[in-house]
C-alpha cells in the first residue's frame, strides 16, 4: 500500500480502539517509543480485541494464532509521557489466516503516528497445522465485525 495512503489515516478507518499510556521504560536512547514497543502494542490491542469480541483464550484455547508476516510504518515520533490510541481492522480475512492494519494516533491529534500490521494463520495448538474446516465461526464472526469498508465501531 502506498505510503501516501497510510499517512493519510483516520481514527474513522479502523473499527477498535484501546488506549494505551506510555511508560517512561518505552522510550529509546532517543527520547521516543522504541520500535519493538509498536509491535508489543499491536499484539496487545490484536489480542484484546480476539480475547473481548472472538471468544478467543489463548491459555487454554485448541486453536492459536500464528504471526507468520509483521511490518510498522513510522511517520511522527511519540515520546513519554503520552496517551495513544491504538486502533484496529481486518483488512484481509481468508479461511485460515486474518491481515491485521493497526493505526497508531496520539491523543488529541489527528494525523497517525505510525501504521502497522501482521498476519495471523490459526492453526491446532497440537500439530500446528491449519484446521480443514479453516478457523471457525465464532472467530470469523468476531473479525468480520472489523473487516473492509462496512466494519463497525466498537
Amino acid at each position: 500500500m502506498a505510503l501516501d495512503t497510510l499517512k493519510a489515516r483516520r481514527r474513522e478507518d479502523y473499527g477498535f480502539t484501546l488506549e494505551y499510556r506510555t511508560r517512561w521504560s518505552d522510550n529509546d536512547m532517543y527520547h521516543h517509543l522504541n520500535n519493538s514497543i509498536y509491535y508489543f502494542l499491536f499484539d496487545s490491542i490484536v489480542n484484546t480485541y480476539l480475547i473481548q469480541y472472538c471468544n478467543l483464550h489463548p491459555p487454554t484455547s485448541s486453536q492459536i494464532g500464528l504471526v507468520v508476516h509483521s511490518h510498522c510504518d513510522y511517520f511522527s515520533p511519540i515520546e513519554f509521557p503520552a496517551v495513544v490510541d491504538l486502533t484496529l481492522r481486518v483488512k484481509k480475512l481468508g479461511k485460515s489466516s486474518v491481515e491485521y492494519e493497526i493505526g497508531v494516533f496520539e491523543k488529541g491529534k489527528d494525523e497517525v503516528c505510525a501504521v502497522g500490521g501482521f498476519v495471523h494463520v490459526f492453526v491446532e495448538r497440537e500439530g500446528r497445522r491449519p484446521r480443514k474446516e479453516g478457523m471457525g465461526e465464532e472467530l470469523m464472526t468476531g473479525l468480520r465485525r472489523i473487516a473492509g469498508e462496512e466494519k463497525a465501531r466498537l
